[in-house]
């Protein structure tokens, strides 16, 4: 299908199912009105694909078309994949949510740690997401510094008292402890327990083979104003200020590896990076969030019920002490709310920063997987997002 812009035209391909053309709609006026560059969108309904769709280019500053099965970074979005993974640990018996995380990784329990639980990992309460010296790219993707650093590190406040996004440290607090339980990296367990099974293009450690998929990451200009649906698009002058501020944690955080790495050198891109590094098309991240509700196409389901009750059970709530607006949390994954508003209360998920989304509906029976390689500002409820899963509510 082909749209007009004024002076431009995006050529919009792909599939959309009876009812939910308001989605292509919505998809359609990212590059017509808020700067879109390549982007794709799936939706899943009840198992079924009802929303499939592409356009743009594949890199943000080039020209060659996006693929069918072109691939992007999605930041923080990668959270969600990682976070299941320790779910399905749970679900099978092998790691305990209440068990303390020195349980299965002895030296965590040094510098006041000793009573750190598995469920303060993934809820962002353990205390941990600065370091006293933040990694360098090398450091952060070794599988060795990070996880000692962390191990040494005294928190920021007692475990379980208060929570503060784990921005880059949630990487290797899941991958170690993932590593301690089960032998094998967290990126090894997404391959051959989550998208092996339901056939999904998506790695947290890109294979050699599958990087010419791979698009460019870059930023792109904000809308010249704020648009509804979403935390507002000129942020409080809290917010900004705790960005600017080298010294507070909101800067620490997202700074722990130093010199930020660059997103689109292939080194990158083959760590194994839980908390940022994921690589996905949006049709398998709706996929993978389909199966965690229900079958997919016949395929397994990943969550059992009470399984898909924890993700979704609120385990932290109110101000956030790195993002500095309220946030809710279950277990690894962000939940409806002022930061996060998903599609109904009972969505969980996760956002990346600049604008990739992955999240379930339960009640609707809907999944959603968003993809770009036109990064802003924002760490939640980009515009773009916002605006499909405004169609996507319109269709139910």
């Amino acid at each position: 299908m082909d749209r007009s812009g004024g002076a431009d035209v995006v050529d919009v391909r792909g599939t959309v199912a009876d009812g939910f053309e308001a989605v292509a709609d919505a998809f359609a006026r990212g590059f017509e009105q808020r700067g879109e560059r390549g982007a794709a969108v799936a939706v899943y309904r009840d198992g079924r694909k009802v929303v499939d769709l592409w356009a743009g280019t594949r890199d943000v500053d080039g020209y060659e078309p996006w693929a069918v099965d072109t691939a992007q970074i999605v930041r923080s979005a990668t959270k969600g994949v990682a976070a299941a993974v320790v779910l399905l640990l749970h679900q099978r018996g092998q790691i305990d949510l209440d068990a303390p995380v020195g349980t299965y990784w002895p030296e965590f329990k040094a510098a006041g740690k000793e009573r750190a639980l598995v469920r303060h990992l993934l809820s962002h309460r353990v205390g941990l997401p600065v370091l006293d010296r933040p990694l360098t790219p090398a450091e952060a993707g070794d599988g060795v510094s990070a996880p000692a650093a962390l191990a040494a590190q005294a928190p920021v406040w007692e475990p379980g008292t208060e929570h503060g996004y784990h921005a880059q440290t949630y990487s290797w607090l899941l991958g170690e402890l993932v590593r301690r339980v089960t032998g094998r990296t967290l990126g090894r367990c997404v391959a051959e327990e989550i998208a092996r099974p339901l056939g999904l293009d998506l790695w947290i450690g890109l294979p050699g083979d599958e990087a010419h998929r791979v698009g460019r990451l870059g930023q792109i200009a904000e809308p010249p104003t704020a648009e509804g649906g979403g935390l507002k698009l000129r942020p409080k002058r809290s917010v900004a200020e705790a960005y600017r501020d080298p010294m507070s944690l909101t800067r620490r955080a997202f700074e722990a590896i130093d010199p930020l790495p660059d997103e689109n050198d292939p080194a990158y891109r083959a760590a194994e990076l839980p908390a940022s590094g994921g690589i996905s098309t949006a049709r398998a991240l709706a996929r993978f969030y389909a199966a965690t509700i229900g079958e997919v196409d016949g395929g397994p389901r990943l969550f059992a019920p009470a399984t898909l009750t924890l993700a979704r059970t609120e385990e932290s709530a109110g101000p956030d002490r790195v993002l500095v607006v309220p946030t809710r949390f279950g277990l690894g994954f962000m939940l409806h709310g002022p930061a996060s508003p998903l599609l109904g209360p009972g969505s969980f998920g996760h956002p990346g920063r600049g604008g990739s989304l992955g999240f379930a509906d339960p009640e609707s029976g809907i999944a959603l997987g968003y993809t770009t390689n036109g990064m802003r500002k924002g760490v939640t409820a980009d515009p773009r997002a916002q605006a499909l899963i405004r169609a996507v509510r319109s269709a139910l």
